[in-house]
């Protein structure tokens, strides 16, 4: 991985895991640590984007692909304007998580916020999802009725089921400023918070 020449290089870090399994959390948790040092930062949320740019589109593979094209686009275009893009998307789909690596190069990071379907489908604001999921009554749901991929060689893997939000966010500062790829901050911790 390249090593960053300065805060001005910006960055895209993907998380990428189930429903429930703390993307949002987490890169929340990141975005307001990154703030507080400084860095000029962007949170695009899967479900805020799909909201606002690419609505209509429904949960096929086809829509779920041209939704992270879209996020990946936009994520590439604030990072070589050095903006650190922080990217919390479902995205289930390998080839096209690897599409988007390939678009933004060596700032790319993948992060597979890893949890157990049960655990997910225990957590708060997901129970009813879950439920009508496992029923049948929303199809294509990813993890259930719909397959989810996970990374093959993520730069991180967390498993938030055996972790608090603040361990897991420590993890994912470590590692990237010890990869130069924040540099010159200083790695603190944060409250818990939960999904």
């Amino acid at each position: 991985m390249a090593r960053s020449s300065g805060k001005s290089d910006g960055l895209v870090v993907w998380f990428t895991g189930l429903s429930g399994a703390g993307k949002t959390t987490l890169a929340t948790i990141l975005y307001e640590r990154l703030l507080q040092h400084g860095l000029n930062t962007e949170l695009l949320d899967g479900d805020v984007v799909r909201t606002n740019l690419s609505k209509g589109l429904g949960f096929s593979k086809e829509d779920r692909d041209t939704n992270i094209r879209r996020i990946g686009f936009v994520a590439h275009l604030l990072q070589r304007n050095g903006v650190v893009v922080l990217c919390s998307a479902i995205s289930p789909y390998r080839a096209v998580r690897d599409e988007v690596r390939a678009l933004v190069g060596s700032r790319f990071v993948e992060i597979f916020v890893d949890c157990p379907v049960e655990v997910c489908a225990r957590r708060e604001g997901k129970i009813e999802m879950y439920r009508k999921a496992l029923t049948g009554e929303l199809p294509q749901f990813t993890g259930v009725s719909d397959p989810y991929e996970p990374p093959l060689k993520p730069e991180l893997h967390l498993q938030t089921a055996r972790e608090t939000p603040a361990e897991s966010a420590d993890k994912i500062m470590r590692f990237l400023a010890t990869h130069g790829l924040l540099p010159d901050l200083m790695i603190g911790t944060s409250t818990s918070s939960s999904e």
